[in-house]
């Protein structure tokens, strides 16, 4: 499901700083790496609103080939016209390098005030699928209607499925939850939830359950702790991952809008 990748002892690496506040967190990213001991090239490319003003286009070439070469990128929040223009660059680079796997820690951290204590979660999340995949369409010219398909396939479901298995296995974890709505999209996302019947099967040593995600969200708030790594599909968890990110109020959680993203070409997206 992944691929090892072997780097110099000083790699160089994509960095695209985003836009809003993308270069100042870029930027503080860069001191602490460079602090820690990291040893590292950085080679500046744009992307999102700053790239559509700049060159014309919101992805430029010259950034994917960028990725493709160095095989690792950073990268800070980029900017999304909201009902209009150019499409997500988020989901973009997803699909373009299929970086199936979201994988998003959720931490409470010592001396951090925080209601709760104990929280250590880890979100799989699916990265290129269901309403992501950015199917949609009028259903008449006078745009009195849209639709927006959700597409939840065995191949996407599984090697997701598996992705968070093999994670809890590897990190000594004890317990996969999968989330999802299958009492109401019974074919979807009832699709996912059978695949994931079916692969928690293969991993007899650690224990495997499923909630509707409504459930999910009311026990993030009443008690966090009971999760350990949760697999879910992209829509599902949009909300969730925010939530989780606000219980631990941990800048080491949910790797969303305000913060800065690490993209590899093992599938990856940390």
């Amino acid at each position: 499901m992944t691929t090892t990748i072997t780097f110099p002892a000083r790699p160089t690496v994509t960095l695209i700083e985003g836009d809003g506040i993308g270069p100042e967190i870029a930027a503080a990213t860069v001191r602490v790496i460079t602090a820690a001991g990291g040893q590292i090239e950085w080679d500046r490319q744009l992307a999102g609103m700053a790239a559509a003003e700049k060159a014309g286009d919101p992805l430029p070439a010259a950034t994917i080939e960028s990725i493709k070469q160095h095989q690792v990128a950073l990268k800070g929040p980029l900017g999304t016209p909201i009902g209009a223009g150019f499409r997500s660059v988020n989901v973009t680079l997803r699909q373009q390098f299929d970086l199936y796997a979201n994988v998003r820690p959720t931490v409470t951290i010592p001396g951090v005030p925080c209601r709760y204590t104990g929280v250590d979660i880890v979100m799989v999340r699916e990265n290129t699928e269901d309403l992501y995949a950015g199917v949609e369409h009028y259903v008449d010219a006078r745009r009195s209607a849209a639709e927006s398909i959700a597409i939840i396939t065995r191949f996407g479901s599984e090697r997701i499925i598996i992705y968070a298995f093999e994670y809890a296995r590897r990190h000594g974890r004890k317990r996969v939850t999968l989330v999802h709505k299958a009492n109401i999209l019974k074919l979807s996302n009832g699709l996912f939830l059978d695949v994931g019947r079916e692969v928690a099967k293969r991993y007899p040593d650690i224990a495997f359950d499923d909630m509707i995600v409504d459930a999910t969200a009311m026990k993030l708030v009443v008690a966090p702790e009971r999760f350990d790594v949760i697999a879910t599909s992209a829509s599902v968890s949009s909300l969730m991952r925010s939530q989780a990110s606000s219980i631990a109020r941990s800048s080491a959680s949910a790797r969303s809008w305000y913060s800065v993203s690490v993209i590899t070409m093992r599938r990856c997206l940390v």
